[in-house]
């Protein structure tokens, strides 16, 4: 799912892409756009000058020119922690997006895209999702929610187990 948020991101926004289709899409740390103005970070850490818990969001849209930053975390849960897990991103960005918006003088917020193991969805979430610069088929985003959470770990099929039992 992050990565194709990660692919509809730069889809929109201009970012030459290798492939036609997200899923072979792989992302590339950084993609800098319009010559610098926006910048799109994946998975990386986030460098502040005292150590930070949770300062390595999936996606962050830094874009300069409109002195603005995204902090975008990515995560599937239980359907029954779902508005707990939403909470949980949120508030665990709080400290890196007050260093954030200090340390690069811009305007941060968090998106939280949190997708529960059956495909739930939070009341907030199309909010969220429409911050986030792309065009994001919710019901495109639970399928690959749905798929990477059956097919890819065992912890995820436990998960999922847990849930429907």
């Amino acid at each position: 799912m992050c990565a194709q948020l990660h692919f509809n991101i730069c889809k929109e926004t201009g970012v030459q892409l290798d492939k036609k289709h997200w899923h072979e899409h792989v992302p590339k740390s950084v993609e800098p756009i319009q010559g610098g103005k926006v910048t799109i970070l994946w998975n990386q850490q986030v460098q502040t000058d005292r150590t930070i818990p949770s300062n390595k969001p999936d996606i962050i849209i830094r874009d300069n020119e409109k002195g603005t930053c995204m902090l975008i975390d990515v995560a599937t849960s239980g359907d029954r922690n779902l508005i707990r897990k939403e909470a949980e991103k949120i508030l665990n960005y709080k400290a890196p997006t007050i260093k954030i918006q200090r340390m690069w003088n811009v305007k941060a917020k968090v998106i939280a895209v949190t997708i529960g193991a059956t495909g739930t969805i939070s009341k907030s979430f199309r909010k969220y999702v429409s911050n986030v610069p792309g065009n994001h088929e919710v019901k495109e985003l639970q399928k690959t929610a749905y798929w990477a959470l059956h097919t890819h770990t065992h912890t995820h099929t436990h998960t999922l187990r847990k849930v429907l039992m």
